[in-house]
């Protein structure tokens, strides 16, 4: 019998995940989390590009046109396109010690959030076969439109930065993944639950190109408003 991950693996392109290093698109973020944060203005449009054999990610556009961002679990920078580094941090994850969800953030904080954030997400389902990342399958869910997904319960270990370390993800009949629910450790644990919709083929990859994240309550339903965040993406290359 395959199994979900298999499946899941299947779905989204297969063995294309292991011939493919990077991918890179524009991006287009919305919702309330930027002002809440106090950075608005600053990450929402740009191209950004994310390793799929390591945990790298940048974001373009980051502020100035000049500027990007430059991301691994231990460090975050920001640079001009010259090479030079503006800002920098170190064990990044430290800074955010205490922090709730209305805490600000600064500039190399919003680039920490962001790269992890843009490389969980497009590099799935090929980083679950990563070192060090486990699987559970967790049995079906239905959605409050009548549909019934698959679970997925994704470890990931310490060597690698994301939401948090325990993640479910959802899948339809199809392998296709639509739904994932995560805690934000570096927000106040705030418990959320995020849509993945609109997929498109590129290169043999299937992407969703819609993410929609919104709180969720303690019946794992999605508090539709507000809307926390959005990600659109468009002009996806892979290489």
């Amino acid at each position: 019998m395959t199994s979900l991950l298999d499946k899941i693996v299947a779905a989204h392109g297969g063995h294309r995940w292991s011939e493919i290093s990077h991918l890179a698109a524009v991006r287009d973020f919305g919702g309330v989390l930027w002002s809440l944060k106090g950075v608005a203005g600053i990450a929402e449009q740009g191209r950004f590009t994310v390793n799929l054999d390591r945990e790298h990610a940048r974001l373009d556009n980051f502020g100035e046109p000049d500027l990007h961002t430059d991301f691994t679990p231990g460090r975050v920078e920001i640079c001009r396109e010259d090479g030079s580094v503006v800002e920098a941090l170190d064990d990044p994850r430290a800074s955010f010690a205490g922090h709730e969800l209305t805490t600000p953030w600064n500039r190399l904080q919003l680039a920490y959030f962001t790269g992890y954030a843009m490389w969980t997400y497009n590099t799935e389902p090929g980083s679950f076969l990563l070192p060090g990342v486990t699987t559970e399958e967790l049995g079906p869910w239905a959605e409050p439109d009548g549909s019934t997904w698959e679970r997925l319960r994704v470890t990931y270990p310490p060597s690698l930065a994301t939401h948090t370390p325990v993640q479910t993800l959802y899948a339809d009949a199809d392998g296709v993944l639509r739904r994932r629910d995560y805690e934000v450790d570096i927000a106040g644990s705030s418990p959320s639950v995020e849509y993945m919709s609109e997929h498109v083929r590129v290169g043999g990859l299937l992407v969703p190109r819609l993410r929609e994240i919104y709180v969720r309550d303690d019946e794992g339903r999605a508090v539709r408003d507000p809307l926390i965040v959005s990600i659109r993406i468009a002009d996806v290359e892979v290489s």
